[in-house]
């Protein structure tokens, strides 16, 4: 089994590499990444976009390596009433255009965080900020950060990735 994750980002492909490991232990697979444009803002301010970014890289990860499954992670902003909270979205797409979709944990942004991203800064550049941290986001990311390290990116998009695989344990369901 082929699985090509749209990025280079390691922990979009740990992430990978662990759910499919807890998902189907007994086969043979491999998991790589490749740099692929989500086709979205580099700050993706609602789920539709995100989701939009998500399925892009899921569809060009797909074509692009000859795999059996794309998979495409799109974290991104999204607002509810007064209030901004981060989530990943998980698009998968297997050889036959079959596609499974699902989010990971969502996680208010506190307002300190959000009055730099309203100026332009990506939410990655605000974590490192206020963390301290280089380049949080190829590592335990805003969930890591904001839990002090209880759910890290990795964890939260791992599970993401096994709900929107949940298409493929049950493919009936869907048909």
């Amino acid at each position: 089994m082929k699985v090509v994750v749209g990025s280079k980002n390691p922990v979009k492909i740990q992430a990978t590499k662990e759910a499919f490991e807890k998902l189907w232990p007994k086969k043979n697979r491999s998991v790589i990444g490749l740099e692929v444009k989500s086709g979205v803002s580099d700050q993706p301010m609602s789920d539709e976009e995100s989701i939009k970014g998500a399925s892009n890289r899921a569809k060009k990860a797909l074509k692009t390596g000859k795999a059996d499954f794309g998979i495409g992670f799109e974290g991104g902003l999204h607002k509810i009433g007064e209030k901004w909270f981060d989530c990943g979205w998980v698009v998968v797409v297997n050889k036959k255009g079959q596609i499974g979709i699902a989010t990971t944990v969502r996680v208010e942004i506190p307002r300190k965080m959000m009055r730099l991203i309203i100026k332009g800064k990506e939410l990655g550049e605000v974590i490192d900020i206020h963390s301290g941290g280089v380049n949080m986001k190829q590592k335990e990311g805003h969930f890591g950060f904001i839990t002090n390290g209880a759910i890290t990116r990795a964890e939260g998009y791992r599970d993401g990735l096994i709900m929107a695989l949940a298409r493929f344990l049950h493919p009936e369901l869907w048909d």
